[in-house]
């Protein structure tokens, strides 16, 4: 099934529109998902509960991108997670997994959790996938204008945070 009739399809849809969509949006959900939360596994349990609120909710689909409103739903799942995880007061921190399905060093993957998660998004969007402003608009729901400017402060603050670690391990070189 292409996207076309997906899109067409998925509101009054059956199994096979939800197991195309899974087909044709899992994996880009699911990096979405990880470069917002750091975090594997909590990446999948995003994306597992993305598809499920979407096709509970898929009456309320009324056209449009399938995949901006999938990618939307995912943000908002990734941002509930982060806040569950921020109430979690006396749980140790969690740590990253001991293999890094991405291949994100460890100065890289810092400066990432420097950034806020709604940052991470629009790099990740940015770089990553290579979306143009205004496809990050539709997906966000936010102006191209103000994206663009997020996306430059963001992107210092990587630059920055990226600096510092640079100096950090050659300060550590030297010793």
């Amino acid at each position: 099934m292409d996207e076309q009739a997906l899109q067409a399809a998925f509101s009054a849809g059956d199994d096979a529109c939800l197991s195309a969509a899974i087909a044709l949006y899992g994996q880009p959900l699911l990096r979405y998902c990880h470069h917002i939360l750091c975090d594997y596994h909590e990446a999948q349990d995003a994306v597992q509960a993305t598809f499920i609120k979407a096709w509970s909710h898929r009456a309320g689909f009324r056209g449009g991108s399938l995949q901006a409103w999938l990618f939307r739903m995912a943000y908002t799942t990734s941002i509930d997670l982060l806040r569950r995880r921020k109430r979690q007061l006396f749980a140790p921190p969690p740590q990253p997994p001991a293999s890094d399905p991405d291949y994100i060093g460890a100065e890289l993957r810092a400066a990432l959790l420097s950034l806020s998660a709604e940052e991470r998004a629009l790099v990740f969007g940015r770089v990553m996938e290579e979306l143009s402003f205004d496809e990050l608009a539709e997906r966000h729901g936010i102006g191209a204008p103000t994206l663009r400017k997020r996306y430059e402060r963001a992107r210092k603050k990587l630059a920055a945070a990226l600096t510092r670690s640079g100096k950090e391990c050659t300060q550590y070189e030297a010793e």
